[in-house]
C-alpha cells in the first residue's frame, strides 16, 4: 500500500485540520472531530446535520456552508461517528429552531443518531432526521437492512440546505426530504476495489475483464460480478436496473417530537416514469477520470431520452467517493418545479458552489 499518510491512527485529525486550514470558513472542533459553519448557529434558521464513516469526501464535510449543511460528523474511515459526536455538533449549531439530521441507511449511522436523537430530545432540543435509502442494487447487504444511503444523500443536502435558508421549518423540512428520498435512485459499478488504510490492501480482487455491477460505497458487493465490455454496455445495464428497480416499499423508524418516542411508518418509492423530469448525478467513486464521467453522461443522456425522461440539472464529479476505487454511481432523482427553484438557490460550500 501507498498511500498520502503518516500513522493510521491520524489519519482522520490531520486530513481534517488540512481541511480546516484550507477552508477558513469551516470551523473544526478539534476535541470530537467534527466540523460546522463559522457562523452557526444561524438565528431563525433549522439546522442541517449529516455524517458517516470518512472515506466518501467530499461527502459530508464539503458540504457544508452557506446554502446546505450547518455541521458534518465524520467518523473514522468507513466508521459511524459516534453518538456524543453527533450530540455535541448538534449543539453547536441549534438556533432554537430544530436540527434536521440526514442519515444514511447503514446500521451503525442508524443506530448511533438514533442515540443522539434520545440524548437531544432529552435536553430540549427540537430534533428531528431523514433516512436516506436510495441504492437499487440490493436490499439488506453487510452493512444495512434495507437499501443502502449513497450519492442521493448529496441531492438532499443541496435541497433540504436550501429550503432550510429560505426558513422552511423543520416538520415541513421532514416532509420535503421523505419526497426527494422516495424520488431518488442510484446504482453503482466497480472496476477495482479501494483500499483502506488500516487493512493495507484491496477489500476484493477482480479479474481484468470484470466489473462489480451494484457495488455498494464501502466496497460491499452488489447485484453480481459481471463480464466488462464498453462503456454503452455498463451504462446500460446501470439504467435498466434503476428503472427496473424502483419501485420500494419498506417501514422505516421516524421519531416523534410529541410523543417523544419512535414511531413505524410505511413509505412507499415509485419508479420512474416516461414523461418524468430528473436532476443526474454522475459520481466519480474515486479514481475515475473526469473525461470518463463526461462518456458515461453522454450515454445516459441517450439513455434517458430513449425512455422518455427529460434531464433538467446535472452534477458531474466526485461527489460521494469510495477512497480510490475505480468506478462510479447514476442517482437519478424526479424533480418538480419547487425543487428545481431550491436546486438553483445560492451555494456556498468547500465542494459545491455557484
Amino acid at each position: 500500500m501507498k498511500k498520502l499518510i503518516n500513522r493510521v491512527d491520524d489519519v482522520l485529525s490531520e486530513q481534517l485540520q488540512g481541511f480546516a486550514k484550507a477552508h477558513p470558513e469551516i470551523k473544526l472542533h478539534p476535541s470530537l472531530f467534527y466540523v460546522t459553519r463559522q457562523d452557526a448557529p444561524i438565528k431563525g434558521k433549522v439546522a442541517l446535520l449529516s455524517g458517516g464513516g470518512s472515506g466518501h469526501e467530499p461527502m459530508h464535510a464539503g458540504f457544508v456552508g452557506k446554502g446546505m449543511l450547518d455541521g458534518a460528523c465524520p467518523g473514522e474511515i468507513f466508521t459511524s461517528p459516534t453518538p456524543d459526536k453527533m450530540y455535541e455538533c448538534a449543539k453547536a449549531i441549534d438556533s432554537g429552531e430544530g436540527v434536521l439530521m440526514i442519515v444514511k441507511n447503514y446500521t451503525g449511522d442508524v443506530l448511533n443518531f438514533e442515540t443522539a436523537t434520545e440524548l437531544l430530545h432529552d435536553d430540549g432540543v427540537k430534533i428531528a432526521s431523514v433516512l436516506v435509502d436510495d441504492d437499487v442494487a440490493v436490499k439488506d447487504s453487510l452493512y444495512t437492512a434495507g437499501r443502502r444511503g449513497v450519492a442521493n444523500t448529496v441531492l438532499m443536502e443541496k435541497l433540504l440546505g436550501a429550503a432550510a435558508e429560505r426558513g422552511d421549518a423543520l416538520d415541513e423540512l421532514v416532509k420535503l426530504g421523505h419526497q426527494i428520498n422516495n424520488n431518488g435512485f442510484s446504482i453503482g459499478i466497480a472496476l477495482t476495489a479501494c483500499t483502506v488504510p488500516a487493512a493495507g490492501k484491496p477489500s476484493f480482487t477482480l479479474p481484468e475483464n470484470e466489473m462489480e455491477f451494484g457495488v455498494g460505497i464501502h466496497g460491499e458487493p452488489g447485484i453480481d460480478r459481471r463480464r466488462f465490455t464498453s462503456l454503452n454496455d455498463t451504462v446500460d445495464a446501470m439504467f435498466n436496473t434503476l428503472i427496473e428497480n424502483g419501485h420500494y416499499q419498506r417501514t422505516i423508524r421516524q421519531w416523534d417530537r410529541n410523543k417523544g418516542d419512535w414511531i413505524e411508518e410505511v413509505q412507499i418509492k415509485f419508479p420512474l416514469q416516461p414523461g418524468d423530469h430528473v436532476i443526474a448525478l454522475v459520481n466519480n467513486l474515486g479514481a475515475t477520470p473526469l473525461s470518463e464521467l463526461h462518456g458515461v453522461y453522454y450515454r445516459l443522456t441517450e439513455c434517458c431520452k430513449k425512455f422518455g425522461l427529460s434531464i433538467e440539472r446535472t452534477l458531474i464529479g466526485s461527489y460521494c467517493t469510495s477512497l480510490d476505487m475505480s468506478g462510479i454511481s447514476i442517482t437519478l432523482l424526479k424533480v418538480d418545479d419547487e425543487l428545481l427553484t431550491l436546486w438553483d438557490a445560492p451555494v456556498s460550500t468547500p465542494a459545491m458552489v455557484n
